[in-house]
């Protein structure tokens, strides 16, 4: 059961169940070098259809700017990412994914796929489109 922390224990219960599938995930794409974090700028850069600017991936995702300068500096570092100089501002960077960066990104999407299927395997198919209903519903009347 959940500790109550809002006036709502659905409310409670939902984002508990939603940490604690982040952390089932992370334990295994850590395992395989990576990180929801990590998978979420690359996800953004692979499905882009040009290279991003730090700000429109900060934005795409959802993650601070600092946040994401941090997970970015990190994917250079390891080779994964690389910054172009902006073909119109001098000042910018225009960032996308190396082709290393492509190969880990196949893999760790491959890893997240696996470990939601694992997660959600007790749900059959009228359990999965009840859910999905019911999510709509508080998405649409919070919109």
């Amino acid at each position: 059961m959940a500790v109550q922390d809002s006036s709502d224990i659905l409310v409670d219960e939902l984002f508990e169940t939603t940490q604690q599938l982040r952390r089932f995930v992370e334990v295994r794409l850590r395992a395989n070098g990576a990180s929801v974090a990590r998978l979420r700028a690359m996800r953004t850069l692979a499905r882009a259809e040009q290279p991003l600017r730090m700000r429109d991936l900060s934005e795409l995702t959802g993650v601070a700017a600092r946040t994401t300068t941090s997970i970015v500096d990190g994917l250079e570092r390891d080779g994964l990412v690389e910054r172009l100089r902006h073909p119109h501002d001098r000042r910018a960077f225009l960032l996308r994914l190396t082709e290393e960066g492509l190969r880990r990104h196949r893999d760790a999407e491959k890893v997240d796929r696996l470990a939601l299927a694992e997660a959600t395997a007790e749900l059959d198919p009228k359990d999965r489109a009840q859910l999905r209903t019911l999510l709509a519903r508080i998405r649409e009347a919070t919109a």
